[in-house]
């Protein structure tokens, strides 16, 4: 088993323990840096990131192996991975870009196929000069996002 399937295994292991946190990251540097980045149905408490370091920690021998170790939440910048992340950012503003476009919008809902986008647009009226406001929204199958960041207004 090498080093890095050694941490998967307890990282999972550790993770049973907390179950609305789950994995989202995890890199093993040539230098045996262990960076895992966390992620939970209710954000990530600095506590659990404690307890999974330790966990780990306590589980790996250093005479075995010299490693250093981060643990911590992705931050709020970082590019949604799991549809689990998209379900519980339902109700959040994303900037999500596919092939074609890039779309600021709501996240109004996401299942395990796809997630609906809703946002206003400023179109071209019908009849007559000039622009009206019109409701937009979007079906867009997981395999068509390249990336969805989730946006932080104030």
């Amino acid at each position: 088993m090498t080093f890095k399937e050694k941490v998967n295994t307890l990282l999972l292991k550790g993770l049973e323990e907390k179950p609305s946190i789950f994995l989202i990251d995890l890199v093993v540097t040539d230098a045996f840096k262990v960076i895992v980045g966390l992620d939970g149905d209710n954000g990530v408490a600095l506590q659990d990131c404690i307890d999974v370091s330790r966990f780990i920690d306590a589980n790996l021998d250093r005479e075995e192996q010299d490693y250093a170790l981060e643990v911590a939440s992705v931050g709020v910048g970082s590019p949604l991975k799991l549809i689990r992340q998209y379900k519980k950012n339902v109700g959040r503003t994303l900037i999500v870009k596919t092939a074609t476009e890039n779309i600021e919008a709501e996240l109004v809902e996401a299942n395990d196929d796809f997630v609906i986008l809703s946002w206003n647009a400023r179109e071209p009226k019908k009849i007559g000069k000039g622009k009206e406001t019109v409701q937009k929204r979007l079906e867009i199958p997981y395999g068509d996002i390249k990336e969805a960041i989730v946006t932080v207004t104030f």
